[in-house]
C-alpha cells in the first residue's frame, strides 16, 4: 500500500489533519472578519479622544499617530502574511490598544479563570443531568419524569446571558440571597494567592454565579438527552437477556445500560464545552467576572484586531480540540467507527 493512503486511511491522523485544517480556516476568516466592523483602532481612539477630552481632531490624531505603532494603511495582504507568520512561530502579536503587552500574555491572564468556571459549571451539569436522565427513564410516567421534564425544557430554554440577568435581579436584588457587588472580579482584593483555602473559597466564592448559570442553563439538557438515550437502551435485547440471566439491577444499570447510554453522549458533551466557553462573554459582562469575555468584549470596543484575532483563535482552537478529543475518545469506546471510516 502506498505511503500517502496508508496515511490516509489513518484515523487519527485524518482527524489532527482536518482540526489543523479548520483551524487555519476560522483563522483566516476571523482575520478578515474583524477589519470588516466599522473603524479601526486609530479611529476609535481619535473619537475617544475628541468624546472625553474635547480635543480637536487634529490634536487627537497627533496623539494617536505617537501611540500606536499599528498602521491602518498598510496593505491587507501583507498584514495577513505576517499574521500567518507569527502564528506559524506561536507568536499571536502585540495588543494594539494596550501597549507593551502581548495577546499571549493576555489571554493567559484571563482564559484560566474563565476555564475554571465554564469546567466546573459544565462538570456538575453533566453529572447531576445524567442522574436525574437515567432516574427519569427509569421511572417513565412518573412524578419525577414529569416535573424533571418540565423543569428541564423550561431550563433548556434560557439562554446564559438571561439566566444570567435573572439571577442578579431576582436572586440579588429583589431577594437579597446575594451581594452581587462584592462577587464581581476573580479574586477579592488583599488576599494573597497562595493556593491556601482561604484563596481556594474566595475564587469560589466569585466565581459562583457564573458556575451557577451555567449549571441551570445545561443541567436540564443533558437531563433529557441521557433520558432519551437510556430509555432506548432499556429497549435493546442485550438488555433484556441480561434481566432474565438474573443479574444484579444495579450492575445491568452500570454496565449495560448507562455505559451504552453515555456513549452517544460524549461528542456532544465535548462540543457543549467549547461552545458554553465562547459564550461565556455575556454571563462574565453581566457579573463583571474578569475572565476572557470580558477581555473580548473589551478588545471589541476599541477594535483591538490582535486580541479579537487571539481570542476568537483560541476559542474556536478549543472547540475543535474538544471534538478532536470527542472523536478520538468515541473511536476508543466504539471502535467499529475506525473500520467503518477506513473500510477495513
Amino acid at each position: 500500500m502506498p505511503v500517502l493512503k496508508r496515511i490516509w486511511h489513518n484515523y487519527v491522523l485524518r482527524r489532527i489533519l482536518r482540526a489543523i485544517f479548520v483551524i487555519w480556516v476560522v483563522a483566516t476568516a476571523v482575520f478578515f472578519m474583524v477589519r470588516l466592523l466599522p473603524g479601526n483602532p486609530v479611529q476609535v481612539y481619535i473619537n475617544q479622544q475628541i468624546a472625553q477630552y474635547g480635543v480637536s481632531y487634529q490634536d487627537a490624531a497627533a496623539s494617536a499617530a505617537s501611540y500606536f505603532s499599528f498602521d491602518p494603511q498598510t496593505p491587507i495582504l501583507v498584514q495577513y502574511l505576517n499574521y500567518m507568520l507569527g502564528l506559524l512561530h506561536g507568536d499571536m502579536g502585540m495588543s494594539i490598544a494596550t501597549r507593551g503587552v502581548s495577546v499571549t500574555h493576555l489571554i493567559a491572564e484571563y482564559l484560566p479563570w474563565t476555564l475554571f468556571s465554564v469546567g466546573i459549571g459544565i462538570l456538575i451539569a453533566i453529572v447531576v443531568g445524567l442522574f436525574l436522565g437515567m432516574v427519569m427513564a427509569y421511572r417513565r410516567g412518573g412524578a419525577i419524569d414529569h416535573g424533571v421534564t418540565a423543569i428541564g425544557s423550561f431550563l433548556h430554554a434560557i439562554p446564559n446571558y438571561l439566566m444570567a440577568i435573572i439571577i442578579v435581579v431576582i436572586g440579588g436584588a429583589l431577594l437579597g440571597l446575594f451581594d452581587v457587588g462584592s462577587m464581581r472580579g476573580t479574586v477579592t482584593p488583599g488576599i494573597d494567592p497562595s493556593y491556601g483555602l482561604a484563596w481556594v473559597q474566595d475564587i469560589f466564592y466569585h466565581a459562583s454565579l457564573p458556575i451557577l448559570t451555567y449549571v441551570l442553563t445545561t443541567v436540564g439538557t443533558w437531563a433529557l438527552i441521557m433520558k432519551s438515550s437510556t430509555t432506548q437502551i432499556l429497549g435493546e435485547d442485550y438488555v433484556t437477556v441480561a434481566r432474565a440471566r438474573g443479574l444484579n439491577d444495579m450492575w445491568i444499570r452500570t454496565n449495560y445500560v448507562g455505559r451504552n447510554a453515555i456513549l452517544p453522549m460524549v461528542a456532544q458533551i465535548a462540543t457543549t464545552a467549547g461552545f458554553v466557553v465562547g459564550g461565556a462573554i455575556f454571563v462574565e459582562q453581566t457579573f463583571k467576572y474578569d475572565g476572557i469575555g470580558v477581555t473580548l468584549y473589551s478588545a471589541l470596543q476599541t477594535r483591538d484586531y490582535t486580541v479579537l484575532q487571539g481570542i476568537l483563535l483560541v476559542l474556536t482552537a478549543t472547540v475543535v480540540f474538544a471534538n478532536l478529543i470527542a472523536d478520538l475518545l468515541y473511536s476508543v469506546l466504539d471502535p467499529r467507527i475506525r473500520t467503518d471510516e477506513t473500510g477495513a
